[in-house]
């Protein structure tokens, strides 16, 4: 038996794949209300990198929308193109430290745990620790 046919936009469990080209430019620019000339300024500008078909053909996906709905709201509030490429320079480089500093965090979390399970077993219980020769001896001074 061969499973459902995946829903528009989506996989058969219902998740979107937003990775997945599969927008055409006129339709890309249709979601997003602009002009399909805008898609290929912002492309030639560096700022969308949509997928291309063997043919050569663009093919936009969820994510590339979702990318050129934050450029228009950058353009909305006064960046020029430069400035919207720079502002997504910068972000992709935070979220590229936030990764990294989360994996360094979590290393050194590890390493602590690690410090502490050792601890753990090379701690010996009170009442067995050995007693010092002199404190012995003052022990048996006082009885």
């Amino acid at each position: 038996m061969t499973p459902p046919p995946a829903p528009p936009g989506g996989s058969a469990q219902g998740v979107t794949d937003a990775g997945r080209a599969v927008y055409v430019i006129s339709v890309a620019a249709e979601l997003a209300g602009v002009h399909p000339q805008t898609l290929r300024v912002y492309e030639r500008k560096g700022l969308l990198d949509p997928s291309r078909t063997s043919g050569g053909s663009r093919r936009f996906s969820e994510s590339d929308l979702a990318r050129l709905r934050h450029i228009q709201e950058l353009t909305m509030a006064g960046l020029n193109l430069e400035g919207v490429r720079r502002v997504l320079t910068l972000e992709a480089e935070v979220a590229r430290l936030t990764a990294e500093l989360d994996r360094v965090k979590a290393e050194a979390r590890e390493e602590v745990e690690r410090t502490h399970r050792q601890y753990r077993r090379d701690l010996v219980p009170v009442n067995q620790t050995p007693v010092p020769y002199a404190a012995a001896r003052r022990l048996r001074a006082r009885r």
